[in-house]
């Protein structure tokens, strides 16, 4: 029989297990987890970052900013939705700071958020040549995460005339890439269909460039 007293022995089948666990769960967990994602998922679990031109310039599921070195939009290229990031407290058409993801809590009826929208869309009339009522919702509002990496088909096209002006090529020709780029319903029935922002405008830099 063990000399020690119960309450000792209690403490040390304690530990044994918190061990065991901590090993199992902590350690060869983890690792096996990791490995089945490089293996299976490589490009999903490392960010599903995009490369151009032999140079990492984004990632396709967080929203980037195509803007000149002021913070204005550039005609040439599609332009996200609006960030609540903090980079983009005085930039009403973008942020996208993945390091200041956040929502802006903002209920409909927020003074703050009926002139927010007021003054996208006054900005997206000026830019793009369309009335406010040809303005999707997804052009004039945050995302939950301000990062969203993709705009609706809508939001997409009221862009499409002033980017092919920019770039003279016909607007047809930017629609097809916009069709292209265009991604369907998650599992064919989950969320809305829609346009990845960055892989688009790199495919117009590679195939239109801007003259």
């Amino acid at each position: 029989m063990s000399r020690l007293p119960s309450t000792v022995r209690q403490y040390i089948a304690a530990l044994r297990g918190l061990l065991i666990f901590t090993v199992i769960c902590g350690i060869a967990y983890p690792l096996v987890m990791f490995g089945v994602g490089q293996v299976a998922f490589n490009k999903q679990a490392n960010g599903s970052l995009v490369t151009y031109h032999h140079r990492v310039v984004g990632s396709s599921l967080l929203c980037q900013e195509f803007t000149d070195a002021k913070g204005n939009p550039l005609p040439q290229y599609f332009q996200p939705r609006p960030s609540a990031s903090e980079t983009s407290a005085t930039n009403q058409t973008g942020g996208c700071d993945p390091l200041a993801s956040e929502a802006s809590n903002l209920g409909p009826n927020n003074p703050v958020l009926v002139t927010d929208i007021r003054q996208r869309i006054k900005a997206i009339e000026k830019f793009d040549h369309v009335p406010a009522s040809a303005i999707p919702p997804d052009a004039v509002t945050v995302s939950a995460s301000g990062l969203e990496a993709y705009i609706s088909p809508q939001n997409a096209a009221i862009q499409v005339n002033r980017v092919a002006a920019a770039r003279h090529v016909s607007p047809a020709t930017v629609r097809a890439l916009v069709k292209k780029y265009t991604f369907g319903r998650q599992l064919g029935f989950l969320g809305e269909p829609g346009v990845n922002v960055l892989l688009l405008n790199i495919a117009l830099d590679q195939q239109h460039p801007v003259p």
